[in-house]
Protein backbone atom coordinates (compact mmCIF):
# COMPACT_ATOMS: atom_id res chain seq x y z
CA UNK A 1 0.00 0.00 0.00
CA UNK A 2 1.08 3.55 -0.79
CA UNK A 3 -0.53 5.92 1.69
CA UNK A 4 -0.78 9.55 0.60
CA UNK A 5 -3.71 10.70 2.73
CA UNK A 6 -1.94 11.90 5.86
CA UNK A 7 -4.03 15.07 6.01
CA UNK A 8 -7.07 12.90 6.67
CA UNK A 9 -5.26 10.87 9.30
CA UNK A 10 -1.73 9.60 9.84
CA UNK A 11 -0.90 6.04 10.88
CA UNK A 12 -0.36 5.78 14.61
CA UNK A 13 3.30 6.00 15.58
CA UNK A 14 4.81 2.78 17.04
CA UNK A 15 5.91 4.65 20.18
CA UNK A 16 2.35 5.95 20.61
CA UNK A 17 0.86 2.49 20.22
CA UNK A 18 3.28 1.05 22.77
CA UNK A 19 2.49 3.81 25.27
CA UNK A 20 -1.25 3.39 24.86
CA UNK A 21 -1.13 -0.38 25.30
CA UNK A 22 0.91 0.12 28.47
CA UNK A 23 -1.60 2.72 29.64
CA UNK A 24 -4.49 0.29 29.28
CA UNK A 25 -2.73 -2.01 31.78
CA UNK A 26 -1.05 0.44 34.15
CA UNK A 27 -3.19 3.59 34.10
CA UNK A 28 -6.73 2.25 33.85
CA UNK A 29 -7.98 4.11 36.92
CA UNK A 30 -10.37 7.03 36.72
CA UNK A 31 -8.13 10.10 36.84
CA UNK A 32 -10.72 11.91 38.97
CA UNK A 33 -10.58 9.29 41.71
CA UNK A 34 -8.72 9.93 44.96
CA UNK A 35 -7.07 6.52 45.26
CA UNK A 36 -3.56 5.62 44.07
CA UNK A 37 -4.68 4.21 40.73
CA UNK A 38 -6.52 7.45 40.02
CA UNK A 39 -3.47 9.52 40.95
CA UNK A 40 -1.26 7.46 38.62
CA UNK A 41 -3.60 8.14 35.72
CA UNK A 42 -3.82 11.84 36.59
CA UNK A 43 -0.01 12.15 36.66
CA UNK A 44 0.21 10.74 33.15
CA UNK A 45 -2.48 13.12 31.92
CA UNK A 46 -0.60 16.10 33.31
CA UNK A 47 2.61 14.87 31.72
CA UNK A 48 0.80 14.73 28.38
CA UNK A 49 -0.59 18.21 28.97
CA UNK A 50 2.91 19.58 29.52
CA UNK A 51 4.17 17.92 26.34
CA UNK A 52 1.33 19.29 24.24
CA UNK A 53 1.85 22.75 25.71
CA UNK A 54 5.54 22.64 24.83
CA UNK A 55 4.73 21.69 21.23
CA UNK A 56 2.92 25.00 20.66
CA UNK A 57 4.72 27.10 23.35
CA UNK A 58 1.74 27.40 25.68
CA UNK A 59 1.34 27.11 29.43
CA UNK A 60 0.02 23.67 30.49
CA UNK A 61 -2.85 25.43 32.30
CA UNK A 62 -4.00 26.76 28.92
CA UNK A 63 -4.47 23.27 27.44
CA UNK A 64 -7.86 21.54 27.51
CA UNK A 65 -8.35 18.00 26.20
CA UNK A 66 -11.39 17.32 24.01
CA UNK A 67 -12.62 14.53 21.75
CA UNK A 68 -11.03 16.13 18.67
CA UNK A 69 -10.58 19.22 16.58
CA UNK A 70 -14.25 19.50 15.70
CA UNK A 71 -15.32 19.61 19.34
CA UNK A 72 -12.58 22.11 20.10
CA UNK A 73 -13.70 24.35 17.23
CA UNK A 74 -17.35 24.10 18.25
CA UNK A 75 -16.44 25.04 21.82
CA UNK A 76 -14.75 28.23 20.67
CA UNK A 77 -17.69 29.20 18.45
CA UNK A 78 -20.18 28.36 21.19
CA UNK A 79 -18.37 30.81 23.47
CA UNK A 80 -19.32 33.60 21.06
CA UNK A 81 -22.94 32.58 20.58
CA UNK A 82 -25.08 35.63 19.68
CA UNK A 83 -21.91 37.64 18.98
CA UNK A 84 -20.34 38.74 15.71
CA UNK A 85 -18.02 36.14 14.19
CA UNK A 86 -15.75 36.31 11.14
CA UNK A 87 -14.13 33.34 9.45
CA UNK A 88 -12.35 32.68 6.18
CA UNK A 89 -14.23 31.14 3.27
CA UNK A 90 -11.97 28.07 3.44
CA UNK A 91 -12.33 27.20 7.12
CA UNK A 92 -13.16 23.68 8.24
CA UNK A 93 -16.92 22.92 8.41
CA UNK A 94 -16.64 22.61 12.20
CA UNK A 95 -16.05 26.37 12.22
CA UNK A 96 -18.33 27.46 9.40
CA UNK A 97 -21.46 25.51 10.33
CA UNK A 98 -21.69 26.44 14.05
CA UNK A 99 -20.73 30.04 13.26
CA UNK A 100 -23.56 30.36 10.77
CA UNK A 101 -25.96 28.76 13.23
CA UNK A 102 -25.03 30.53 16.47
CA UNK A 103 -23.58 33.92 15.56
CA UNK A 104 -25.74 37.01 15.80
CA UNK A 105 -23.92 38.16 12.69
CA UNK A 106 -21.30 36.27 10.71
CA UNK A 107 -18.91 37.46 8.03
CA UNK A 108 -17.26 35.10 5.55
CA UNK A 109 -13.91 36.60 4.58
CA UNK A 110 -12.99 36.00 0.92
CA UNK A 111 -9.70 34.51 -0.25
CA UNK A 112 -7.69 34.90 -3.44
CA UNK A 113 -7.09 32.11 -5.95
CA UNK A 114 -4.27 30.76 -3.78
CA UNK A 115 -6.49 30.60 -0.72
CA UNK A 116 -4.90 33.58 1.04
CA UNK A 117 -7.25 35.66 3.18
CA UNK A 118 -7.82 39.19 1.95
CA UNK A 119 -6.39 41.57 4.56
CA UNK A 120 -8.43 44.40 3.06
CA UNK A 121 -11.68 42.62 3.91
CA UNK A 122 -11.16 42.00 7.63
CA UNK A 123 -14.26 43.17 9.52
CA UNK A 124 -14.59 44.36 13.10
CA UNK A 125 -16.00 41.43 15.07
CA UNK A 126 -16.02 39.80 18.49
CA UNK A 127 -14.21 36.72 17.17
CA UNK A 128 -12.16 36.09 14.05
CA UNK A 129 -11.23 32.52 13.11
CA UNK A 130 -8.51 31.94 10.51
CA UNK A 131 -6.85 28.54 10.15
CA UNK A 132 -3.06 28.58 10.05
CA UNK A 133 -2.93 26.17 7.11
CA UNK A 134 -5.73 24.86 4.94
CA UNK A 135 -6.53 21.16 4.99
CA UNK A 136 -7.28 20.82 1.26
CA UNK A 137 -4.79 23.18 -0.38
CA UNK A 138 -2.09 23.43 2.28
CA UNK A 139 -2.15 27.22 1.96
CA UNK A 140 -0.44 28.96 4.90
CA UNK A 141 -2.33 32.02 6.12
CA UNK A 142 -0.69 35.21 7.47
CA UNK A 143 -2.25 34.70 10.89
CA UNK A 144 0.32 36.73 12.83
CA UNK A 145 -0.26 39.68 10.48
CA UNK A 146 -4.04 39.33 10.72
CA UNK A 147 -3.98 39.35 14.52
CA UNK A 148 -1.65 42.36 14.57
CA UNK A 149 -4.26 44.42 12.70
CA UNK A 150 -6.54 44.13 15.77
CA UNK A 151 -9.79 44.20 13.85
CA UNK A 152 -11.41 41.66 16.20
CA UNK A 153 -11.56 41.41 19.97
CA UNK A 154 -10.49 37.76 20.07
CA UNK A 155 -8.68 35.50 17.59
CA UNK A 156 -8.80 31.76 16.99
CA UNK A 157 -6.77 29.60 14.64
CA UNK A 158 -7.32 25.99 13.67
CA UNK A 159 -3.81 24.49 13.78
CA UNK A 160 -4.85 20.96 12.86
CA UNK A 161 -2.90 20.65 9.61
CA UNK A 162 -0.01 22.88 10.65
CA UNK A 163 1.01 21.15 13.89
CA UNK A 164 4.08 19.03 13.30
CA UNK A 165 4.63 20.53 9.85
CA UNK A 166 5.38 24.12 10.87
CA UNK A 167 7.05 25.57 13.98
CA UNK A 168 4.17 26.93 16.06
CA UNK A 169 4.28 29.50 18.84
CA UNK A 170 0.83 30.58 20.02
CA UNK A 171 2.40 33.42 22.01
CA UNK A 172 4.17 34.84 18.97
CA UNK A 173 0.98 34.45 16.94
CA UNK A 174 -0.81 36.22 19.83
CA UNK A 175 -3.78 33.87 19.63
CA UNK A 176 -6.58 33.72 22.18
CA UNK A 177 -7.67 30.24 21.06
CA UNK A 178 -6.11 27.43 19.04
CA UNK A 179 -7.25 23.92 18.22
CA UNK A 180 -5.91 20.69 16.74
CA UNK A 181 -6.26 16.90 16.70
CA UNK A 182 -3.89 14.11 17.70
CA UNK A 183 -4.40 11.88 14.69
CA UNK A 184 -2.71 14.29 12.27
CA UNK A 185 0.64 13.88 14.06
CA UNK A 186 0.69 10.12 14.58
CA UNK A 187 -1.50 10.10 17.67
CA UNK A 188 -4.83 8.31 18.14
CA UNK A 189 -8.20 9.42 16.82
CA UNK A 190 -10.81 10.70 19.27
CA UNK A 191 -8.60 13.11 21.18
CA UNK A 192 -8.03 16.80 20.54
CA UNK A 193 -6.63 19.99 22.00
CA UNK A 194 -8.17 23.34 22.84
CA UNK A 195 -5.74 26.10 23.75
CA UNK A 196 -7.31 28.98 25.66
CA UNK A 197 -5.09 31.95 26.50
CA UNK A 198 -5.23 32.88 30.16
CA UNK A 199 -7.95 35.50 30.62
CA UNK A 200 -9.86 34.64 27.43
CA UNK A 201 -13.52 33.71 27.98
CA UNK A 202 -14.73 30.15 27.43
CA UNK A 203 -18.23 28.71 27.67
CA UNK A 204 -18.15 24.91 28.15
CA UNK A 205 -19.79 22.93 25.38
CA UNK A 206 -20.16 19.78 27.52
CA UNK A 207 -21.48 20.12 31.07
CA UNK A 208 -21.87 17.68 33.93
CA UNK A 209 -18.46 17.20 35.48
CA UNK A 210 -15.54 18.97 37.12
CA UNK A 211 -12.89 17.77 34.67
CA UNK A 212 -10.60 20.27 32.95
CA UNK A 213 -11.39 22.93 35.55
CA UNK A 214 -15.10 22.52 34.79
CA UNK A 215 -14.48 23.62 31.19
CA UNK A 216 -14.97 20.22 29.55
CA UNK A 217 -16.93 17.56 31.44
CA UNK A 218 -16.46 13.85 30.92
CA UNK A 219 -14.30 11.00 32.18
CA UNK A 220 -10.75 11.36 30.92
CA UNK A 221 -9.78 9.26 27.89
CA UNK A 222 -6.51 8.48 29.62
CA UNK A 223 -4.93 6.13 27.06
CA UNK A 224 -5.69 8.50 24.18
CA UNK A 225 -4.40 11.52 26.10
CA UNK A 226 -1.17 9.64 26.87
CA UNK A 227 -0.92 8.75 23.17
CA UNK A 228 -1.34 12.39 22.22
CA UNK A 229 1.38 13.39 24.66
CA UNK A 230 3.80 10.85 23.23
CA UNK A 231 3.02 12.00 19.68
CA UNK A 232 3.65 15.60 20.71
CA UNK A 233 6.95 14.68 22.33
CA UNK A 234 7.96 12.73 19.23
CA UNK A 235 7.33 15.79 17.06
CA UNK A 236 9.45 17.87 19.45
CA UNK A 237 12.31 15.37 19.71
CA UNK A 238 12.47 14.74 15.98
CA UNK A 239 12.05 18.42 15.09
CA UNK A 240 9.27 17.30 12.76
CA UNK A 241 8.86 20.64 10.94
CA UNK A 242 12.54 20.53 9.95
CA UNK A 243 12.18 16.95 8.70
CA UNK A 244 9.14 17.86 6.62
CA UNK A 245 10.99 20.75 5.05
CA UNK A 246 14.13 18.72 4.34
CA UNK A 247 12.68 15.34 3.34
CA UNK A 248 9.07 15.79 2.30
CA UNK A 249 8.98 19.18 0.57
CA UNK A 250 11.29 17.98 -2.25
CA UNK A 251 9.09 14.91 -2.78
CA UNK A 252 5.94 17.05 -2.86
CA UNK A 253 7.53 19.36 -5.42
CA UNK A 254 8.75 16.40 -7.45
CA UNK A 255 5.23 15.01 -7.58
CA UNK A 256 3.90 18.41 -8.70
CA UNK A 257 6.44 18.66 -11.52
CA UNK A 258 5.82 15.09 -12.69
CA UNK A 259 2.06 15.63 -12.80
CA UNK A 260 2.38 18.74 -14.93
CA UNK A 261 4.97 17.11 -17.21
CA UNK A 262 3.19 13.78 -17.71
CA UNK A 263 -0.54 14.47 -17.53
CA UNK A 264 -2.05 16.77 -20.16
CA UNK A 265 -4.71 19.24 -18.98
CA UNK A 266 -3.61 19.00 -15.35
CA UNK A 267 -3.16 21.98 -13.05
CA UNK A 268 -2.13 22.69 -9.48
CA UNK A 269 -4.45 24.22 -6.90
CA UNK A 270 -1.84 24.31 -4.13
CA UNK A 271 0.32 27.46 -4.10
CA UNK A 272 3.70 25.76 -3.82
CA UNK A 273 5.55 28.86 -2.65
CA UNK A 274 3.43 29.42 0.47
CA UNK A 275 1.94 26.11 1.53
CA UNK A 276 2.59 23.22 3.86
CA UNK A 277 5.43 20.96 2.68
CA UNK A 278 3.31 17.84 2.47
CA UNK A 279 0.08 18.78 0.66
CA UNK A 280 -0.47 18.89 -3.10
CA UNK A 281 -3.91 19.52 -4.58
CA UNK A 282 -4.17 19.02 -8.34
CA UNK A 283 -7.02 19.02 -10.86
CA UNK A 284 -7.38 16.95 -14.01
CA UNK A 285 -9.75 18.32 -16.64
CA UNK A 286 -12.62 16.01 -17.68
CA UNK A 287 -11.66 13.38 -15.11
CA UNK A 288 -13.77 13.10 -11.96
CA UNK A 289 -11.72 13.20 -8.79
CA UNK A 290 -13.68 10.45 -7.04
CA UNK A 291 -13.17 8.13 -10.02
CA UNK A 292 -9.42 8.79 -9.97
CA UNK A 293 -9.38 8.12 -6.24
CA UNK A 294 -11.26 4.83 -6.61
CA UNK A 295 -9.06 3.60 -9.48
CA UNK A 296 -5.90 4.38 -7.52
CA UNK A 297 -7.26 2.58 -4.49
CA UNK A 298 -8.92 -0.47 -6.02
CA UNK A 299 -6.48 -1.10 -8.86
CA UNK A 300 -3.17 0.05 -7.41
CA UNK A 301 -3.68 0.21 -3.61
CA UNK A 302 -2.75 3.89 -3.54
CA UNK A 303 -4.64 5.98 -0.98
CA UNK A 304 -5.38 9.62 -1.80
CA UNK A 305 -8.30 11.98 -1.20
CA UNK A 306 -10.60 14.23 -3.17
CA UNK A 307 -10.40 16.85 -0.42
CA UNK A 308 -11.42 16.95 3.22
CA UNK A 309 -12.22 13.50 4.58
CA UNK A 310 -14.88 15.14 6.75
CA UNK A 311 -16.86 15.91 3.57
CA UNK A 312 -16.55 12.45 2.03
CA UNK A 313 -19.82 11.36 0.45
CA UNK A 314 -21.01 14.93 -0.11
CA UNK A 315 -21.84 15.42 -3.80
CA UNK A 316 -21.31 19.17 -3.54
CA UNK A 317 -18.03 20.53 -4.87
CA UNK A 318 -15.39 21.44 -2.31
CA UNK A 319 -16.25 24.77 -0.70
CA UNK A 320 -12.52 25.46 -0.49
CA UNK A 321 -11.94 25.09 -4.22
CA UNK A 322 -15.13 26.96 -5.02
CA UNK A 323 -13.84 29.83 -2.88
CA UNK A 324 -10.50 29.89 -4.73
CA UNK A 325 -11.58 29.03 -8.30
CA UNK A 326 -15.36 29.47 -8.47
CA UNK A 327 -15.25 26.56 -10.91
CA UNK A 328 -17.23 23.42 -10.07
CA UNK A 329 -15.45 21.39 -12.76
CA UNK A 330 -12.06 22.18 -11.25
CA UNK A 331 -13.38 21.27 -7.81
CA UNK A 332 -14.90 17.99 -8.96
CA UNK A 333 -11.72 16.97 -10.80
CA UNK A 334 -9.35 17.56 -7.89
CA UNK A 335 -7.18 15.14 -5.95
CA UNK A 336 -5.34 15.87 -2.72
CA UNK A 337 -2.06 14.08 -2.18
CA UNK A 338 -0.82 14.46 1.41
CA UNK A 339 2.55 13.02 2.29
CA UNK A 340 3.96 11.85 5.61
CA UNK A 341 7.41 11.28 7.05
CA UNK A 342 7.28 7.69 5.81
CA UNK A 343 6.70 8.75 2.17
CA UNK A 344 9.55 7.84 -0.19
CA UNK A 345 10.57 8.75 -3.73
CA UNK A 346 9.53 5.27 -4.86
CA UNK A 347 5.99 6.10 -3.67
CA UNK A 348 5.97 9.23 -5.82
CA UNK A 349 7.28 7.37 -8.87
CA UNK A 350 4.72 4.60 -8.36
CA UNK A 351 1.91 7.16 -8.47
CA UNK A 352 3.21 8.73 -11.66
CA UNK A 353 3.63 5.26 -13.18
CA UNK A 354 -0.16 4.73 -13.11
CA UNK A 355 -1.86 8.10 -12.76
CA UNK A 356 -1.45 9.36 -16.37
CA UNK A 357 -3.16 6.28 -17.80
CA UNK A 358 -6.00 6.45 -15.28
CA UNK A 359 -6.65 10.11 -16.07
CA UNK A 360 -6.40 9.52 -19.83
CA UNK A 361 -8.90 6.66 -19.69
CA UNK A 362 -11.39 8.76 -17.71
CA UNK A 363 -10.95 11.70 -20.06
CA UNK A 364 -11.63 9.47 -23.05
CA UNK A 365 -15.12 8.58 -21.79
CA UNK A 366 -15.98 11.93 -20.26
CA UNK A 367 -18.82 14.08 -21.57
CA UNK A 368 -17.00 17.20 -20.36
CA UNK A 369 -15.19 19.11 -23.08
CA UNK A 370 -11.56 19.85 -22.33
CA UNK A 371 -10.72 23.53 -22.36
CA UNK A 372 -7.56 24.24 -24.30
CA UNK A 373 -5.38 26.90 -22.70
Amino acid sequence: MIYLDHSATSPILPCVKTAMLEALDKYFGNASALHTQGHLAKEQIELARARVAKLINADPKEIIFTSGGSESNNTVINTFRNKTIAFSAIEHPSIIEPAKKYAKTFVEIPVDNSGIVSLQNLPKTDLCSIMLANNELGTIEPVEKIVSLKRSTFYHSDLTQAVGKLPIDVKKLNLDYATFSAHKIGGPTGIGVLYVKQGAPLTPLILGGHQEHKLRAGTYNTAAIIGLGVAAQYAIDQNAPKLYKKQILPLRNQLAALILDNIPHSSLNTPLEHSLPNILNASFQAAEGESIQLYLDLKKNICVSTGSACASGDAKPSHVLMATTNDAEVAHSSIRFSLGLDTTESDILAVIDVLPEIVANLQSISTIKIKEK
